[in-house]
């Protein structure tokens, strides 16, 4: 072969070409013994949308899995951090901010229903050089891949005080308005590479999938896989979505794009729109069947322009079957997008996992650039502005 690196690009993307036997329980695993730059061989494995979302098969994945330090143990996750409450105001005070609270909860609510709703119907995303036309589901995807790492997503947010999901949605955001630029400037036909050439007012969203389980524990999972277990009930797909607006627009500071990206996911955190979205599609599934629940989902999917998820691996090196994994990297296709976006965190990595549609971006590995380049410009701007301890720098 050429290129071993190529070989597995083009073995993984061949597989979006094909469909799954009916016939058959609607998995397959695929080995390749090919050693290339990332690792000495390679294990594929394809599962059906029907059989779960992203958070269970994965864990499903992870519970065959163990620490390489110790091959009895089952690789760790971690641990969210929850915020302290604000119990410390006094008197009234302290139920007027639950009761702004409360309203805002509501207010955002409602303006995310009818945005969603909106979005079902006709409300659609500015055509862009990212935006899919009606039937690209039908297209075969490519599938590409960049590592990045992780520590300085993490120096990023310890300086701002944001999290590691606001962080990756805001270099996304950086990395899409400079691959957007660049590109309305070669379409100018001019060298505007320093130049604003986006254009105005461009709306541009993201489906991006929301976790609706309490817990992520990978024991539940070996539960599960016992016999006549009943743990399972709520397994499965178990996920809502939120339409998150990429606000397209050249900054003078990279961290600007992350403030933003916060200030928009703080406010989705305090809406029901995921809840509302999962209890809508079970309402349109009980009541008007598969074909109408299947209908809205597709409106939805195809008026916006990406698909998104981030999702936290496992802290420690895990080990397949004795065999230790370099790093794993989660991707779906068949949905009507050009471009689903997924980040996924393993011990010091982060992985970026691009599907598209070349015919609509020819170049994925630049928009990988830019992303990658947007998280550099951000850990340089904080050790620049000295919002990080010395000690906490690599």
């Amino acid at each position: 072969m050429d290129s071993p690196d190529q070989l597995v690009d083009d073995y993984v993307s061949n597989l979006s070409k094909s469909t799954m036997d009916l016939s058959k329980p609607l998995w397959d695993f695929h080995v390749l013994n090919v050693e290339t730059s990332e690792a000495t061989s390679y294990g594929v494995f394809r599962f059906h949308h029907s059989l779960g979302d992203g958070v269970s098969l994965i864990s499903t994945l992870l519970a065959c899995t163990r620490k390489t330090s110790d091959p009895n143990a089952l690789p760790s996750l971690p641990i969210a951090k929850k915020k302290l409450g604000r119990g410390n105001y006094l008197g009234f005070l302290r139920y007027f901010y639950a009761l702004l609270l409360i309203f805002k909860l509501w207010w955002n609510t409602f303006v995310d229903v009818v945005m969603m709703m909106a979005t079902m119907i006709c409300l659609k995303d500015t055509k862009t050089p990212l935006k899919g036309a009606p039937g690209i589901e039908k297209s075969p995807k490519w599938f590409v891949r960049r590592m990045l790492n992780f520590h300085d997503i993490k120096l990023v947010k310890n300086a701002m005080g944001t999290t590691v999901n606001d962080v990756v949605l805001g270099v996304t955001q950086a990395g899409l308005t400079r691959y957007l630029n660049e590109k309305y400037g070669k379409d100018k036909g001019e060298n505007r590479a320093f130049k604003n050439n986006l254009p105005k007012h461009v709306r541009l969203r993201a489906l991006v999938a929301v976790n609706l389980r309490p817990t992520i524990m990978i024991e539940d999972i070996l539960e599960m896989m016992e016999a006549n277990s009943k743990c399972g009930k709520d397994w499965g797909n178990l996920f809502g979505s939120v339409y998150f607006p990429f606000h397209i627009a050249l900054r003078d500071d990279p961290l600007d794009y992350i403030r933003d990206a916060k200030a928009t996911m703080d406010r989705k955190k305090h809406s029901f729109q995921p809840w509302l979205s999962y209890f809508n599609t079970k309402l349109l599934l009980s009541m008007g069947g598969v074909k109408a629940a299947a209908t809205s989902f597709y409106k939805a999917l195809s008026n916006t322009t990406l698909g998104f998820s981030c999702l936290a691996g496992p802290i420690d090196e895990m080990s397949w079957s004795g065999h230790p994994v370099a790093f794993f990297a989660p991707s779906v296709y068949g949905v009507p997008q050009a471009l689903v976006i997924h980040f996924q965190s393993y011990m010091d990595k982060m992985i970026v996992a691009l599907a598209v549609d070349r015919n609509v971006i020819p170049d994925p590995y630049k928009l990988c650039d830019e992303i990658e380049k947007s998280l550099v410009l951000a850990k340089n701007c904080v050790i620049d502005r000295k919002l990080v301890k010395f000690e906490d720098v690599d």
